[in-house]
């Protein structure tokens, strides 16, 4: 018995949740990214069991393949976009932690600004 009607409806709603997950990773959502990215996960481990079930024909391969490919750019660009978002959060972590060691070695000296006092010897 073939599945391929249930298996293009699979690749259509992956295809569509990859196009959202895009959207929202390109406009900085990255709250609504998170949320809505368990609903792809589910829609792929669904279609990864419906082909562990019954592997699609040569001719269905072929018919999905522009599919797949769409969904693959979709999820290799929303990667490159959370990587860039990382590297933004990271760096955000660095100036906060730069900043929180400044502090505390400004209050640890009693909050007294330290000047430095003249040298007779170099007049």
């Amino acid at each position: 018995m073939s599945h391929a009607p249930q298996l293009y409806t699979l690749y259509q709603q992956l295809l569509e949740q990859s196009q959202l997950l895009l959207r929202l990773a390109r406009q900085g959502l990255w709250d609504d990214l998170i949320i809505c990215e368990t609903d792809y996960v589910n829609a792929v481990h669904s279609l990864a069991r419906l082909t562990q079930e019954n592997a699609p024909s040569l001719q269905v391969q072929e018919q999905l393949r522009p599919t797949l490919r769409v969904i693959l750019d979709n999820e290799a660009e929303v990667k490159a976009l959370l990587q860039a978002r990382m590297n933004e959060l990271a760096k955000l972590v660095g100036q906060s932690s730069i900043q929180k060691t400044v502090l505390s070695t400004y209050s640890n000296q009693g909050g007294h600004v330290l000047v430095p006092q003249s040298n007779p010897e170099i007049n």
